[in-house]
């Protein structure tokens, strides 16, 4: 169970000082930098484990099966349930389709999963990190496929520092063969969300596939093979911004990872004395196993770190520890601090859900969904866009009548044909033209016809008598009726006369 316990990855090489005894200098130089210890976490079996296997599994089977799933959505339309489809410019997610005037909906998303993040941060410490993170996800999967292969932590620190073998290389080489297999499937798999899964997948397996999706599939593979096989730990203590500011989540009632060090102070071995003066040893045996099993390599007793993700294996292996010498469980335990502080003294307080920060992010989480949900439930159908000739402005006709242009635009945003009435209103004699409704089809309203998820474009001429105009600019506004709903709907614009030469 005990091992001489590593450097960790955190603690500078030993240097030599650069001033000498009188403060001159010497010699030697001073590194600046710590060298990188490779951590070699220990398997551990217990709840939190369990835990971690079980949302691993979930997120993986989401996350690999999601492209497959089919919708139906009619003839001339993506079938994939969830899709991002560039050419297209839609996303699709089942029943709902976004257009690309509706990106604010994803902008709403952000927002609710950043405010959703800072909640629960504050409720229970760095559970994003420890479970759900993509990088804690895949690195688990990776140390599994490694620990399967190579054995488990003094078995792979022994083959690491041994000689090169038969035996080694061939479990180095199948050990990373597995590892760009799994990240040739993610890469793979993130592709099939903006192509076509079974499309792509086709054209991948044959060499059909363009070279920009050859291209992402190498930059997806290659990034999860670098980050989940090599630089694991190194990408959450130095690269990710999220644990520089997450202590400003935390307060004293946040529920973190924590050492009792009321109890298990002082450490020492099963069968050491107390220390002189101290009346008897902790509970601490001092195994370093919740070290060993860190996944980051960090000594929890240490207090809250920036490298703890809140995994909570210390807490499954200590357990275990405390099992075989007879002590109580929860030495390490998932506690806060206002909490640990109390029962220090013998009182214990509980956990406080209730404060005024989680109110307040749970009434900005709730504002959020509650537009969200407004806003998707009573979004239009249908979109106008006008746009007035600006040269000429006008045009007078030979019988002395005026006439404007317009480019007239109806987005269709469903599955069927929709019909409308087209006509204007605020000048007084206006009829209206459509090219390719016949060159002396004039009338006061005009039939189109949209089709399916399109935008029809409308070039629309409208004339008035010269009469009629009060020599000025003025307000017209298109008025449209849908057929089938009797809606009509008023769009403002601007009908020029010669009034304004």
């Amino acid at each position: 169970m005990n091992e001489t316990p590593e450097t960790p990855p955190s603690a500078p090489e030993s240097t030599t000082s650069a001033h000498g005894a009188k403060g001159g200098m010497s010699d030697s130089k001073t590194s600046l930098y710590a060298k990188h210890v490779k951590i070699y976490p220990q398997w551990v079996r217990g709840m939190f484990r369990n835990i971690k296997w079980t949302v691993l599994g979930a997120l993986l089977s989401l996350y690999y099966l999601i492209p497959w799933l089919r919708w139906d959505r009619g003839a001339g339309t993506p079938d994939q349930a969830v899709l991002v489809d560039m050419t297209g410019r839609r996303l699709y997610f089942f029943w709902i389709e976004i257009w690309p005037q509706e990106i604010y909906y994803l902008t709403g998303i952000l927002i609710i999963g950043a405010i959703g993040l800072f909640m629960v941060t504050a409720l229970a410490g760095r559970v994003w990190c420890g479970f759900t993170c993509p990088q804690t996800v895949w690195t688990d999967l990776f140390l599994f496929v490694e620990h399967l292969i190579e054995g488990d932590r003094n078995k792979r620190k022994k083959l690491d520092a041994g000689p090169l073998t038969l035996n080694k290389a061939v479990r180095k080489i199948l050990k990373h063969s597995v590892w760009v297999l799994i990240s040739a499937l993610t890469g793979g798999a993130w592709i099939m969300y903006y192509v076509d899964a079974p499309t792509v997948t086709m054209d991948i397996l044959t060499g059909q596939a363009s070279t920009t999706v050859y291209g992402f599939f190498a930059l997806f593979t290659g990034t999860t093979y670098l980050l989940a096989g090599w630089a694991r730990e190194q990408l959450c203590v130095y690269m990710c911004p999220w644990p520089r500011f997450q202590g400003a989540m935390f307060d004293v009632d946040s529920l973190v990872v924590t050492y009792e060090g009321w109890r298990g102070e002082p450490r020492g071995k099963p069968k050491s004395k107390a220390p002189e003066g101290v009346d008897s040893k902790g509970d601490c045996i001092d195994c370093e196993l919740c070290r060993h099993v860190c996944p980051t390599g960090i000594d929890i007793r240490d207090g809250l770190q920036l490298g703890c993700i809140g995994c909570g294996l210390c807490i499954d292996v200590c357990n275990q520890v405390m099992d075989r010498i007879g002590s109580p469980r929860q030495l390490i335990r998932y506690d806060s601090i206002s909490n640990q502080a109390s029962r220090e003294t013998g009182k214990e307080v509980g956990f406080k859900f209730l404060r005024p920060r989680i109110l307040i992010y749970a009434a900005i989480l709730a504002v959020v969904i509650g537009i969200m949900a407004f806003t998707m439930g009573t979004r239009k159908t249908t979109e106008i866009n006008i746009q007035r000739d600006r040269s000429p402005l006008f045009v007078t006709l030979s019988d002395g009548s005026v006439r404007n242009g317009y480019t007239f635009k109806i987005l269709n945003m469903v599955r069927e044909d929709r019909s409308f009435v087209l006509g204007t209103q605020g000048v007084e004699g206006a009829i209206i033209n459509i090219v390719g409704k016949g060159a002396g089809n004039w009338k006061a309203a005009i039939d189109v016809t949209v089709k399916p998820d399109n935008v029809g474009t409308f070039r629309v001429y409208v004339r008035a008598p010269a009469f009629g105009l009060d020599g000025r600019s003025q307000e017209l506004n298109f008025e449209l009726l849908d057929t089938v709903s009797g809606k009509t709907t008023l769009h403002e614009s601007i009908f020029y006369g010669p009034g304004n030469k």
